[in-house]
């Protein structure tokens, strides 16, 4: 694999994406700060095919991006590989307004191919290729520059193993019948409806222990004013208001502005500055939640009780049975809320009873809840056990 020197100019990027744009796939990955900023700071880029890799300097000046980002969003015949990629995917987003297509992660892929539900990157190479990586530079600084090799080579390795184990996985997956278990994972980690944040839907994310139409309301309105002020200032969200102090302010709003002085996890300052205006003012404008928008009753495991709760922890050894046969982290086959459901009585809208997820556990755990199937002990195994009908009187 040829090794290019780090790019930094507009030229030399047109050159290398010409190099790599009819690949079957490339395998990406970023280096990117957010600790300080709203926005991810992007700060390195990293591609490699079969045959070429390198680093892409974002912050080199005059440097256009638009050959990469066009071959990374619309050019659907190059496959794009990334390991545990949801940050890379949402700075792509946030530069386009689009996200890779098509998409594959790795991470995802060995769920299908091994017990670990979220393997580390140096864990998969060392699993795959044997190479125990160097940990130096993860802790580096990637924004200030120059960059020096040994960084350069860190970063650039973190894709040149990744397309080398790709094919090895691919194949794997191929030869077990397993790729298309995958299938709708890529496509949730592709959907640019996880990346993109309507304000007015902010509040979501914030736990607040009432159902008040009125409270969650003002959170409503708080959430997105502060959602709004940080993509402003480029700040954490945090780093306005913090999440609990919101779900206070909101229970509990002040009468006026002066009273955000006194308010646990404001500076006394907001009591006459303009952002304290601003907060007031979103305050002011709030409206009660409207029914329709209630947010749905954490479910309990509808019905479930103290019955159904023991049949949904029969379910969990179930799954943690049928995961160890099969060799396959459980969480790609079912959640505990499936589970719940599955033992509360529902049978409609749960993923584990369709398509593949079926065939390899829900038709053995219906069985279960339903009588048919039960545990047994063989040859010191935890197993499942058919249940012979109960004989009819005579």
């Amino acid at each position: 694999m040829q090794i290019h020197p780090l790019i930094e100019s507009s030229a030399a990027l047109l050159e290398f994406v010409d190099l790599i744009k009819d690949s079957d796939f490339i395998a990406v990955d970023t280096e990117f700060m957010r600790e300080n900023t709203f926005w991810p700071e992007l700060c390195l880029i990293q591609i490699a095919d079969s045959n070429h890799a390198a680093a892409i300097d974002p912050m080199a000046p005059g440097i256009d991006l638009q050959p990469l980002l066009d071959l990374l969003v619309d050019n659907e015949d190059v496959l794009k590989v990334f390991h545990a990629g949801g940050q890379d995917v949402e700075i792509i987003f946030n530069l386009t307004g689009k996200t890779p297509h098509s998409i594959f992660d790795t991470q995802i892929g060995q769920m299908a191919l091994g017990q670990a539900e979220q393997v580390g990157y140096s864990n998969l190479v060392e699993a795959w290729l044997g190479v125990q990586l160097d940990k130096g530079a993860r802790f580096t600084d990637w924004s200030r520059r120059p960059l020096d090799k040994r960084q350069i080579d860190y970063a650039i390795g973190d894709v040149t193993h990744l397309a080398k184990i790709f094919p090895m996985m691919l194949k794997k997956l191929v030869k077990t019948g397993r790729g298309h278990w995958l299938d709708e994972e890529m496509e949730k980690l592709a959907d640019p409806a996880h990346y993109s944040v309507d304000p007015d839907k902010a509040w979501l994310r914030i736990k607040a222990p009432t159902r008040k139409p009125e409270v969650l309301g003002r959170l409503k309105a708080l959430a997105a004013w502060r959602e709004r002020e940080a993509r402003n200032k480029n700040l954490p969200r945090g780093r306005i208001v913090k999440d609990e102090t919101l779900a206070d302010l909101a229970a509990h709003p002040p009468k006026d502005q002066d009273g955000l002085g006194r308010v646990r996890g404001l500076s006394a300052t907001w009591k006459s500055n303009d952002i304290g205006g601003r907060l007031m003012e979103a305050l002011a404008g709030a409206q009660p939640l409207a029914k329709e928008d209630m947010p749905d009753r954490a479910p309990r495991g509808p019905g479930l009780g103290k019955e159904g709760a023991l049949v949904a922890d029969l379910l969990k050894l179930l799954l943690k049975i049928r995961s160890r046969e099969l060799n396959v982290a459980a969480r790609l086959i079912a959640r505990s809320d499936d589970l719940e459901a599955l033992a509360a009585g529902r049978r409609d809208g749960i993923a584990m009873m369709q398509g593949w997820r079926y065939e390899v556990f829900g038709q053995a755990a219906l069985d279960l809840v339903e009588g048919r199937m039960g545990f047994a002990v063989r040859g010191g195994k935890l197993v499942m056990s058919e249940i012979e009908p109960a004989a009819a009187d005579a």
